[in-house]
């Protein structure tokens, strides 16, 4: 089941150099992980310090040992001094809920 992780930061003023090359050296290494299938990162056009980036993923599975990952913990670590609040995660499956037959 394919997953989309949503993934919203906010950087700090006068950091999105920075934080876009981290962040492009982020998406490297998760090619490299198994279940990756592809990511974006979009910008609000409202509000250029919102950073939206999307990652799909085959499973849940697959993007929860990313994310614990050592790997990924200590880039978070490093991304955190431009950041401006907590970032937020959300995880979506693509396509339509199964629900529970009743017998």
């Amino acid at each position: 089941m394919v997953v989309k992780v949503l993934i919203k930061r906010r950087i700090k003023e006068g950091n999105a150099r920075e934080v876009f090359a981290l962040l492009n050296q982020f998406r490297s290494q998760a090619m490299d992980q198994a279940g990756y299938i592809s990511g974006e990162t979009l910008i609000n056009y409202d509000d250029p310090r919102e950073i939206l980036v999307m990652g799909f993923w085959h499973s849940v599975q697959n993007w929860l040992d990313w994310k614990t990952s050592k790997e990924r913990i200590s880039n978070d670590k490093w991304l955190e001094r431009y950041l401006d609040g907590p970032t937020e995660y959300k995880k979506y499956v693509l396509g339509t809920m199964q629900t529970k037959r009743h017998d």
